[in-house]
């Protein structure tokens, strides 16, 4: 059954109110990989609520999280065919290590990519304070709907691809995964079962559950933080970059940057397989 055009870009995504606890920061750093290395006492400053805590940036994505809400049946949208596809973060100001949170998220585009060849989602999320009302960050997102093409919507405009060099990387950094990590990963909030089951994992035409793309994000939101930014959340404005292949849970990832473009993508080293493409990434100035 086609997806309903009309309907899905009205759809009521619930707000989201999210009590946030220095655990739940502390949480998410571990999840992404943060503490494999217990001498790096930059990485404690996310993880110790002993110190001066902070948020690692890249948190702003599970904040406010709706949920798998595309698996309602209501949506018309062909669950277990959902990918992750792209995904933007800008920061307006430091997200806090507790408090109390709201998410809103919205649809905000569809493309017909043809029957047979899926369709594009374009989504915004933003997360917001709820004592001040102060815009932390926005976040935009492309979900790959590939069972849901041929529904009859616009072909385009498709966002743009923002390209990377030709020349070697100035900088690059290998961050292991853990093979329970998308495990951990999911208590954030992202239930999706292609994550932890295998059988599901074997329907949408996986050998094994994947790693989440956000946790991906936030393994590369990791290296770029490290290497540009010496761990200042700070120092990074915005980020945007796009799933090009699946990380299965326990491969290393390497991120590999061109400082002077602001340009970067991530490859698996054991499969020497490109994972992320076309990143871009602002620095404070």
């Amino acid at each position: 059954m086609a997806i309903d055009p009309e309907k899905l870009l009205n759809y009521p995504i619930p707000e989201v109110r999210q009590q946030v606890t220095q655990r739940d920061t502390i949480f998410y750093a571990l999840s992404i990989g943060l503490g494999q290395d217990p001498m790096d006492r930059r990485q404690l400053d996310f993880l110790d609520h002993h110190r001066a805590l902070k948020a690692f940036p890249s948190i702003a994505v599970v904040l406010g999280h709706p949920g798998f809400w595309a698996a309602r049946p209501d949506t018309g949208i062909d669950a277990v065919r959902v990918v992750h596809g792209e995904q933007g973060i800008v920061w307006h100001h430091p997200i806090p290590v507790e408090g109390e949170i709201i998410g809103r998220t919205r649809i905000t585009g569809l493309i017909d990519k043809g029957a047979g060849k899926g369709a594009l989602m374009y989504s915004e999320k933003q997360v917001i304070e709820a004592a001040s009302g102060k815009l932390l960050a926005t976040l935009t997102s492309t979900t790959f709907l590939r069972g849901d093409g041929g529904f009859g919507g616009p072909s385009g405009p498709v966002k743009p691809v923002h390209p990377v060099p030709e020349r070697a990387p100035a900088l690059s950094l290998d961050l292991a995964t853990r093979p329970e990590q998308a495990l951990y990963y999911r208590l954030n909030g992202d239930d999706n079962p292609l994550h932890a089951d295998p059988d599901f994992a074997a329907r949408a035409g996986f050998p094994r559950p994947i790693l989440h793309g956000l946790c991906t994000l936030g393994v590369v939101c990791h290296a770029l933080l490290k290497t540009l930014c010496d761990y200042d959340p700070a120092g990074l404005k915005e980020m945007d970059l796009r799933f090009s292949s699946p990380v299965y849970p326990g491969e290393t990832i390497r991120t590999e940057i061109w400082p002077e473009e602001g340009a970067f993508r991530a490859r698996v080293v054991e499969r020497d397989v490109i994972v992320v493409n076309n990143g871009r990434v602002v620095r404070a100035r």
